[in-house]
């Protein structure tokens, strides 16, 4: 077999495949597919009648484009020219071509290593394929600071820091591997897990997509990391999310899209536009098909903050509102609680943006019990859980704590039967296609998609 693109010869990718991969090919045990490029294994379709490429086998011939049309002498002699072969390509019904040749012309779709699988279900809603990104994280042993002065022990580490030295952690390193010349594209990372890190390797992957001539470059961020750091509330605090809405700007982002910002003054920390988009929709949906006794529920909110938050939703499901007024010590630790509002013999759902640590609303839970109220129900965007939570949770007094897939939550979920997840990718599917196809998103602030 020879060891070319029978369409496209030795400008294909398949061809610059590495000698061991060829001979595989030649064995029957590789990819059967005979080249890695969209657009070529578009123009290798219908397949092959062997199901691969062999010596002496080509597919099927395909029709070939219409004649140009004469040139006037209005247009100058320089008529439209005749479209391109890839334009009359025909995908099969259901193949994952079909939508992102056709329906979304130019757009890729990457996924950071922080929810692979949030960004496997957005890709599927699309009808699109992730596209190749290879991330490899390497020791730096370059740093002759830190040799010099202080020395490393023989596995290269510092002698000074340990393990806590930031220079001689894992250094990001992110090569895209297709190219994005001309399109639109899209990556998807969540700040969860590690956080650091995980930001650190979505700057580099806007840069490397922007400096690789990409026509626009949209951070889907879900859970937007930093975002309680909002403001400055005490002397020589830091601002931290202002400081990564500058690292993502200068890095080359041209959009955002993220959900559930802790505080919605964090969208004007941007010079560029960005799209808070709000679980409320699928919160709704979720009380209406999973609480029966919902028209004789109270929405609370868990601190004064979520005011705002609980009664939208309670005004949409037609109930009252209660909200708890707390008081903190110091972060992660609350000193007194305030009931405002009536819960006795009524199902109460507690709803905020984040838990973290989960003392606030597990302190919350047993305030509504101790108050008269018969169910306790928690739902938050982003379930961080940290720390104590997972035991603090068991054992607290909820029926559920509904979280949505904004940050992995499978492990979680092993540990503790309360914890359910909303499934949000559809909302975040549709925002790009709808930012892609240059139409207003607003429609997903009250509206769950199908």
């Amino acid at each position: 077999m020879a060891a070319g693109c029978l369409e496209r010869g030795t400008g294909c990718t398949w061809a610059r495949r590495g000698k061991k991969e060829r001979e595989k090919e030649k064995e029957g045990e590789g990819d059967a597919a005979p080249c890695s490029s969209r657009l070529c294994r578009a123009r290798h379709r219908p397949p092959f009648p062997s199901g691969r490429p062999s010596a002496g086998e080509r597919p099927p011939a395909l029709p070939a484009p219409p004649p140009a049309p004469p040139r006037s002498r209005r247009q100058g002699g320089g008529g439209p020219a005749a479209p391109s072969r890839a334009a009359y390509l025909t995908p099969r019904r259901g193949s994952p071509h079909s939508l992102s040749l056709l329906a979304m012309p130019n757009i890729v779709l990457f996924s950071g290593s922080s929810h692979h699988d949030l960004s496997q279900r957005v890709a599927d809603r699309l009808g699109l394929e992730l596209g190749k990104v290879v991330t490899k994280k390497f020791s730096n042993q370059e740093t002759s600071f830190y040799r010099r002065k202080y020395g490393l022990t023989a596995k290269g580490r510092c002698l000074l820091y340990g393990k806590s030295c930031v220079v001689m952690r894992a250094i990001c390193f992110v090569e895209i591997g297709e190219s994005v010349r001309g399109e639109d594209v899209y990556i998807i990372q969540s700040g969860c897990g590690e956080i650091n890190d995980n930001l650190m390797e979505l700057l580099i992957m806007i840069n490397a997509c922007k400096i690789a001539s990409s026509s626009r470059v949209t951070a889907v961020i879900p859970c937007f990391p930093y975002a309680r750091q909002d403001k400055k509330d005490k002397s020589r605090a830091p601002i931290s999310a202002k400081l990564v809405a500058n690292m993502l700007s200068v890095a080359g982002a041209d959009h955002i899209i993220t959900m559930d910002l802790h505080a919605s003054q964090i969208q004007g920390f941007f010079d560029i536009p960005v799209d808070n988009l709000y679980a409320e929709p699928a919160v709704l949906q979720w009380i209406k098909e999973n609480i029966l006794e919902w028209r004789n529920c109270i929405i609370v909110s868990p601190d004064a903050g979520g005011a705002k938050r609980v009664t939208s939703i309670a005004d949409r499901l037609n109930v009252e509102f209660a909200l708890i007024h707390k008081e903190r010590k110091k972060a992660n630790e609350v000193d007194r609680m305030v009931l405002v509002g009536d819960v006795k013999d009524r199902v109460a759902i507690l709803v905020d943006d984040m838990a973290d640590t989960c003392g606030t609303i597990c302190h919350a839970a047993e305030k509504l019990v101790s108050a008269g109220a018969t169910k306790v129900y928690a739902i938050l965007t982003h379930g961080i859980f940290s720390g104590p939570a997972i035991s603090r949770i068991n054992n607290a007094s909820f029926e559920a704590v509904v979280v949505t897939n904004t940050i992995p939550q499978e492990e979680k979920m092993k540990h503790c039967p309360k914890i359910q997840f909303i499934d949000i990718s559809m909302i975040l599917a549709e925002a790009i296609r709808r930012t892609h196809n240059g139409e207003s998103v607003s429609y997903l602030f009250s509206h769950v998609p199908l």
